[in-house]
């Protein structure tokens, strides 16, 4: 794998990383990923990860809450932009071999996309290494179709694909937008499926979450539209009734402290629009504070 110069990559480091090299801390990849495939509504996902890697070059290392830098706690490495095959099936599974080779070399995988069905490849190698890993998933959509428009990858069954391992068990939060066809899937599948909807966030019991995620292994996968659309309209499928940034990152926070550990992410459909770059530095920011609950928190 070839990577940016620290300049270039996520957070635009200048010089040497702020964490000693010789230190023994542990690494990330960041992986752009910007596949736009089955986008069935606003397009613009393949611009995502180059738009949120460019607004990280704003964002603060210091920590108000964490009060540290972060960056000082791993080493960062930022893939080069690679060609992305244009079938779906291909896709997927090209991005499985991405994330297989960073976790061979004992690091930890942050993927930046493009549209969600992204992910569905990308747990494939978590799954193989952990046969009990909780999917945290971040979403205004159930993600629970068996396909949408005739393909079975499509974004509107990422999380379908994702169960089809059923050694899986997923916690869905921000829900607020399911068809009718996904219902019986989710009735049926109660025993691995948790889904915290978003119009009852004030409520969302964190304890029995917590319960869930003890000493087990996390995968957390964040579509940004799981945000309220005034806070995130860039994204493909934007929908109102959202949740906001602290409802988001006391979870995350607790599910870094609860887990036996975090072992990926991935940060999914940002559809860069020119008078929203703050939706940009929104998913950037976002993108730190998970690294920044999981190697300082």
């Amino acid at each position: 794998m070839q990577y940016l110069k620290p300049a270039q990559g996520f957070l635009g480091l200048s010089g040497d990383e702020p964490a000693p090299k010789s230190a023994k801390l542990p690494t990330v990849v960041v992986v752009p990923f910007g596949l736009e495939a089955t986008v069935s509504f606003g397009r613009g996902t393949g611009n995502g990860p180059a738009a949120i890697i460019e607004a990280s070059h704003q964002v603060e290392l210091f920590d108000d809450e964490l009060w540290c830098e972060p960056i000082k706690r791993f080493h960062l490495k930022t893939a080069k932009p690679f060609p992305i095959r244009k079938k779906i099936a291909a896709a997927l599974g090209q991005i499985a071999q991405v994330v297989d080779g960073v976790l061979d070399a004992g690091a930890f995988p942050l993927v930046l996309g493009g549209e969600h069905s992204l992910t569905a490849g990308a747990i494939r190698p978590f799954a193989r290494r952990h046969r009990d890993l909780v999917l945290l998933h971040f979403d205004a959509h159930a993600d629970l179709r068996d396909g949408y428009d005739g393909e079975p990858y499509s974004h509107a069954a990422a999380l379908r694909r994702c169960l089809d391992d059923e050694t899986l068990t997923l916690i869905s939060l921000g829900i607020r937008n399911i068809s009718a066809g996904e219902v019986p899937f989710l009735e049926a599948n109660r025993h691995r499926i948790d889904v915290y909807w978003a119009r009852d966030r004030a409520d969302w019991d964190l304890g029995a979450i917590e319960k869930r995620l003890a000493g087990r292994p996390v995968y957390v996968t964040f579509d940004l539209d799981a945000f309220d659309s005034s806070l995130m309209p860039a994204t493909g499928t934007p929908e109102p009734g959202g949740i906001f940034w602290d409802d988001a990152l006391r979870v995350i926070r607790m599910a870094c402290a609860a887990a036996d550990t975090v072992v990926g992410a991935d940060i999914t459909e940002l559809a860069p629009a020119k008078p929203f770059h703050g939706c940009a530095f929104l998913a950037a920011k976002l993108a730190y504070k998970i690294l920044g609950y999981r190697f300082a928190g």
